[in-house]
């Protein structure tokens, strides 16, 4: 039965980075299908279909216990979009940096994703959008190969990065408009 997210979802431990390798089998999503320059399209598309999102009456209900709600994955969105706007900045500017963690269940919690306002949280999405994808189609040719670490380890270029990125808010976006009805 659905609810108005008051207890906290269950964190999500899963390694995503093999979406960068083989398609997704939940929301379809595949990497392999397009290349690193066009994550900036990618990203300007979806987030244009979170507005709508975002305006619905049940934003705030989760569907089930362990299911973030319309609002809280929109909000979680524009804050990876945030992030990973920080993180190609260090890519580009630096030398093989290691990003700072980031905790992104202990975010929804201390930033109460599921009492903010949905249009505000729309506008930011949009607004990090764009900066993110100008950052994408500013990269230059030579720089697509940088590279950057997670805090546990794992190594990315930029290319690999932004392939890795999108498929956030695009199996997020199914997330919330696969069973909307």
């Amino acid at each position: 039965m659905p609810h108005d997210g008051g207890m906290p979802i269950i964190p999500d431990t899963k390694n995503w980075t093999w979406v960068v390798e083989r398609p997704c089998p939940e929301c379809g999503f595949d990497a392999s299908g397009f290349g690193e320059k066009d994550v900036a399209a990618i990203l300007r598309a979806n987030a244009t279909a979170w507005p709508a999102v975002l305006d619905r009456a049940d934003v705030r209900l989760r569907p089930d216990d362990s299911t973030w709600s319309a609002l809280e994955y929109g909000a979680h969105v524009r804050d990876v979009i945030r992030l990973y706007a920080e993180r190609l900045a260090l890519m580009l500017e630096q030398d093989d940096p290691l990003y700072p963690n980031w905790d992104q269940d202990a975010t929804a919690v201390a930033e109460r994703y599921n009492e903010q306002d949905p249009a505000v949280v729309a506008e930011e999405l949009l607004a990090a959008a764009r900066v993110l994808a100008d950052a994408f189609d500013a990269v230059p040719d030579d720089a697509w190969g940088r590279p950057g670490r997670r805090s546990d380890g794992v190594q990315f270029t930029v290319a690999s990065f932004a392939k890795y990125f999108i498929h956030d808010p695009v199996h997020h976006l199914w997330d919330v408009t696969r069973s909307a009805g």
